[in-house]
């Protein structure tokens, strides 16, 4: 049998190939090579073997045949350490191919039909599977690291089987697009994420925990360009916290403001200036707002900066992070100065678009359209009390229900009767009438003409009866319980003003 060694080397991504392939060369491998990648091989100055010249047929069909064929599949697939496929291979004529490099076409920067790479697919595929006699890199990065383990006599078996993995799951991340791409159903019976890794965040829920964040590919997601530009580095819960915020304000045009702890506001605001609308997310709830997570729709501007710097002098509060769009450059000099380890985060613009929700439970996870169209819900509400909401109180429901649409459920909230802002949150509670009772019990002396909102029906009339109490100005619920006419009735007989949505607006 030769035992000459060959590497077969075809890349979309040239990054690194010349130095690679030159250490092969000195390493006594003879390079096999297609199209683009032989050229530049050979410019500089690089032996190649002409793919052709192994397979007997030309590169053919604009290139979407070249590299699939008998004899470099059975170079790269026969298994070396058995007698009988070493004397096929030697039979045959098959030159053993050792080494696999390849990256492919760039679906995910154009998703094309041409942009569906086959023959780079399939000798990936073959080296994976027979990843104890060929060494099949798929990333640049990896480069070196081989070279420098060939040279000490260092791969080993688990090492060659780490470079597997990677190449399947590279494959697997390729095809998700692909298929993605083709599908026409929304839950098709076997869907696959693809996913690419963006950091190794700080820890995971807990210090000892690790973890790591992920992204689709092409996602226009704001999590995506989350920039760093000064403090603490982000953990699981700083993650979901930032994307709790960003849905949170994402569904306003208003300047909007948010206060997050735990993945669920504790505050919402709407204003005139990014700074009203903070000053009064944080003013909703100041004590849980101290170590919270801050989230604006609009840029981070010197007057927003200031009423960070008053909750920490005035009330000794700290803020762990704070997100937006961009940040003004004397804001950010003066928020420097505030807290050295408060992180301070831009995402860019925050784009609107088609989604789909995951949730992910143990060992699998459910697929579902996101709850966006919430405006589109409001021509369905109706007025069910004989006392008809006044435009105002109109206009605070609607406030109400898109906050509540993004508070941890079960979720009621009171609305000041006048300003666009939470003043009490009772959320995820297992009692409904239990939510009731925090939120208006946290809004103290704002209850008095304010709008109660319900993420769902009042399944008795104790809720609506404790609200009277409390002197609530208007009540927005789904409806739907059986005993409707109990809580219509109460609403009546105190003159509050109450709306069905019909429409649930749960949010786990």
């Amino acid at each position: 049998m030769n035992i000459q060694r060959y590497a077969l080397i075809s890349v979309f991504d040239k990054t690194g190939i010349v130095e690679l392939t030159k250490a092969f060369v000195r390493l006594g491998y003879k390079i096999i090579s297609t199209g683009g990648t032989a050229k530049i091989l050979e410019a500089n100055k690089i032996p190649v073997i002409p793919i052709q010249k192994i397979t007997g047929n030309p590169e053919s069909f604009d290139g979407r045949m070249k590299t699939i064929s008998f004899q470099i599949e059975s170079g790269i697939l026969f298994d070396r350490s058995i007698p009988s496929h070493a004397q096929q291979a030697k039979e045959l004529n098959i030159m053993p191919i050792d080494v696999v490099v390849c990256n492919l076409y760039p679906f995910e920067k154009k998703q094309t039909i041409e942009n569906i790479d086959v023959g780079g697919s399939t000798m990936i595929r073959a080296g994976a599977k027979n990843f104890k006699n060929v060494l099949v890199m798929i990333d640049p990065a990896d480069y070196q690291i081989v070279i420098n383990n060939i040279q000490k006599n260092q791969i080993t078996s688990s090492f060659r089987k780490k470079l597997a993995a990677k190449a399947f799951m590279h494959l697997s991340y390729y095809d998700a697009q692909i298929g993605r791409y083709f599908e026409d159903e929304k839950f098709p019976n076997e869907f696959v994420i693809p996913g690419k890794k963006s950091l190794n965040l700080r820890y995971g829920e807990n210090p000892h925990q690790q973890a790591a964040l992920y992204f689709e590919p092409n996602t226009p997601s704001p999590l995506k360009k989350l920039t760093k530009q000064w403090g603490r580095d982000l953990s699981l819960i700083n993650v979901t916290d930032v994307n709790a915020g960003i849905e949170s304000v994402r569904i306003f045009s208003q300047q909007a403001a948010v206060v997050i702890k735990h993945n669920s506001p504790c505050g919402i605001a709407l204003g005139d200036t990014i700074s009203q609308a903070l000053e009064r997310a944080i003013e909703a709830d100041p004590q849980s707002a101290f170590g919270g997570v801050i989230v604006l729709n609009k840029d981070i501007d010197f007057k927003a900066a200031q009423v960070i710097t008053s909750f920490k002098d005035e009330r000794k509060g700290n803020i762990d992070i704070i997100v937006a769009p961009d940040i003004k450059k004397k804001a950010f000099d003066f928020l420097k100065k505030v807290r050295k380890t408060m992180g301070i985060y831009t995402f860019g613009k925050l784009l609107s678009y088609k989604r789909m929700n995951f949730k992910f439970i143990d060992g699998g996870f459910i697929l579902q359209d996101s709850d966006d169209d919430i405006e589109d819900s409001f021509s369905n509400w109706k007025v069910v009390t004989k006392v008809k909401p006044t435009k105002k109180q109109l206009s605070q429901m609607q406030i109400a229900w898109k906050f509540i649409s993004r508070i941890k459920s079960n979720t009621v909230a009171v609305i000041d009767k006048d300003l666009p802002m939470t003043r009490g949150i009772g959320s995820g509670q297992t009692s409904r009438v239990g939510a009731v009772k925090i939120a208006l019990e946290q809004a103290k002396n704002y209850t008095e003409g304010a709008v109660l909102a319900s993420d769902s029906f009042f399944p008795f009339d104790d809720s609506v009866k404790l609200a009277a109490k409390y002197g609530i100005g208007a009540i927005v619920q789904q409806g739907g319980s059986v005993r409707d006419v109990d809580s219509i009735a109460v609403c009546n007989k105190a003159g509050i003003p109450m709306i069905f949505t019909n429409r649930r607006a749960f949010w786990h």
